[in-house]
């Protein structure tokens, strides 16, 4: 089932931020997610069956946000979702990267219209704006999707060794690249790639929806994106990313790896009032995979995600790692409904990874029908190769769990650390999650060293240190190592 934006794009981030802690809240936004996703049902069969794509009658008007702006039609551009507008693409990217800095750059329009096309590139100083009704399809023949080499931190492509696909949306060294629109869409049309992925008749990774590379000052914003064969949107080592009031949509089942953002090796970034309901993890911040990551040496920091709704029935809400040997700081998560999904938030690292994940902070957490709540996982492991340092162990500590509440959750919490790798200075405070299962054992640890401050539920394991309201010291463990994990539950 495709899952759809449940709010008005503009109302949404004053109904998250102001009422999101609020319990009652959790259902009113329920409610909407479910009219919302009706709403857009019966669009779709409504519409089934009609070829012609472009709207008829009066379209808004497109904002002019740079000085000199351009429609794709000036470069040959067919909205018909048939006519192939790779080379109109190219041509309006070129005339604007002629402009450079002078004037502030310009501004390329796609108005309403289906436009199918071959990956191509941005520029600098670039606004790619897509108008009420437009939609940038993918072409879904592989043989006209360029191969790249192997991201320098991963080493190899993530699915197979060698060449990688290139992203539909792709850039290089920019600075200054905004993409944005009044919902327009980004449609990558992943099913012929799913499904070739799952018949293993792909020989190299599949690309991304739009991949952005090494550049700064990048934003996304007011824009769907859908179906994308791959992670949907892959900021790598970019400074000042800013991702605001976008969807981001996949099947939930059978759309396998669309992860939704996945900052790489990225500093200063922020993701706010987004609905995301994917096939994988709907975010999941990485930096880098094993010796390479190890080697390219560049972290993932200062990053903020507030104001979220996310599903995920295979993964997990909101991820970091398992590609993390980079290193992972300084990263908080607040205000987040994560609803009818496997997994809520999630650390997961293995022996080899090296790095470390450290100073993260989630507050104000809301989880729905949620099968397992807080995971940090020490034995995830997937590797690129057999010559990953298994001496080379991640450091996974200063960890806050604040405002944790919800109901419908199997397991609320599972922090599984281990010998070589124990999990340390984790804090819990105020945290009520309702259960679905009543049996023990169900706040699940493992080498962890903490604390708790004040009553919270269901009750903690032993592992952890009590605390009362005021911060004062109640009862030591003496229990930090003991295992209480049980995956059957």
């Amino acid at each position: 089932m495709m899952e759809t934006l449940p709010v008005g794009r503009f109302q949404f981030k004053r109904l998250v931020a102001a009422f999101l802690s609020s319990y009652r809240t959790l259902f009113i936004l329920l409610w909407i997610v479910a009219f919302g996703s009706v709403f857009i049902w019966q669009r779709k069969i409504i519409g089934a069956g009609i070829s012609v794509s472009v709207k008829t009658g009066l379209s808004r008007p497109m904002p002019k946000m740079r000085p000199l702006a351009f429609n794709l039609t000036d470069f040959g551009g067919v909205g018909d979702g048939k006519t192939l507008n790779t080379a109109a693409f190219e041509r309006a990217v070129l005339a604007i990267s002629k402009l450079g800095k002078r004037g502030g750059g310009g501004q390329l329009n796609v108005p309403p219209g289906k436009w199918l096309t071959a990956p191509f590139n941005l520029t600098s100083h670039m606004t790619l704006f897509l108008a009420e009704d437009a939609e940038i399809l993918g072409i879904q023949d592989e043989k006209q999707w360029p191969l790249m080499p192997p991201l320098p931190s991963y080493g190899y492509g993530r699915e197979h060794h060698g060449p990688r696909y290139g992203s539909l949306i792709h850039g290089q060294n920019l600075k200054d690249v905004v993409i944005t629109g009044d919902n327009g869409t980004i449609n990558g049309q992943g099913q012929s790639w799913w499904k070739k992925f799952r018949q293993k008749l792909l020989n190299h990774t599949r690309g991304p929806l739009m991949q952005i590379m090494w550049s700064s000052d990048i934003v996304i914003a007011n824009i769907t994106l859908r179906d994308s064969p791959f992670w949907t949107f892959h900021p790598y080592d970019c400074k000042n990313v800013t991702v605001r009031n976008i969807t981001i949509l996949a099947p939930v089942r059978e759309a396998p790896n669309t992860d939704g953002i996945d900052p790489d090796s990225c500093e200063d970034v922020v993701i706010e009032d987004c609905y995301i309901s994917v096939g994988d993890d709907a975010i999941a911040i990485k930096s880098g995979w094993d010796q390479y990551g190890i080697a390219y040496a560049r972290p993932s920091r200062n990053i903020l995600i507030r104001n979220l709704i996310v599903r995920s029935m295979v993964s997990a809400g909101i991820s970091i790692g398992s590609e993390m040997s980079g290193g992972v700081s300084d990263v908080t998560i607040e205000n987040l409904l994560v609803w009818s999904s496997r997994r809520a938030v999630r650390i997961k690292t293995a022996t080899g990874r090296g790095g470390y994940v450290i100073h993260i902070t989630y507050r104000n957490i809301t989880f729905d029908n949620v099968r397992v709540g807080i995971v940090i996982k020490t034995d995830y492991n997937e590797h690129p190769d057999d010559d990953f340092n298994p001496k080379a162990l991640p450091i996974v500590k200063d960890i806050s769990f604040t405002g944790i509440h919800g109901q419908g959750v199997r397991v609320p919490v599972r922090i599984h650390g281990s010998e070589d790798i124990p999990i340390r200075n984790v804090t819990f405070r105020d945290m009520s999650v309702g259960l679905t299962y009543k049996k023990k054992h169900i706040f699940q640890c493992a080498f962890i060293q903490g604390r708790v401050i004040g009553t919270i539920f269901p009750a903690p394991c032993e592992n952890l240190d009590r605390y009362n309201e005021e911060g004062q010291l109640v009862k030591r463990s003496t229990a930090q190592n003991i295992t209480d994990i049980d995956y059957d539950i």
